[in-house]
């Protein structure tokens, strides 16, 4: 597990390499018809920030599937999981804070 992630690009206005306590690189391998991962997280990355991060890049991949493809329907539906998801996070979330 990292002590910590630090980025930046080119067409950044940030002056300096930016914090980040999470990050997802997928890539996909045309030729063995795979997706290759690197999921890495800090040890300060939260249970609520990680939530915050999966429903964020799956709506952000549900967009770019999208402009990609134009299959709205199937955008639409990976929106619909994206915002179940997050609402059961919230429903767990508050019955564990209950206990």
């Amino acid at each position: 597990m990292p002590e910590s992630i630090d980025w930046s690009a080119s067409d950044s206005s940030a002056a300096h390499p930016r914090s980040a306590r999470g990050m997802i690189l997928s890539l996909w391998d045309g030729a063995e018809k795979a997706a290759l991962r690197i999921d890495l997280w800090t040890k300060d990355m939260m249970v609520d920030e990680m939530a915050d991060f999966f429903y964020q890049t799956m709506m952000s991949m549900a967009d770019t599937y999208s402009r990609a493809t134009r299959q709205t329907e199937l955008s639409d539906d990976m929106k619909r999981f994206a915002q179940e998801f997050y609402t059961k996070f919230q429903k767990i979330q508050l019955k564990e804070n209950q206990v």
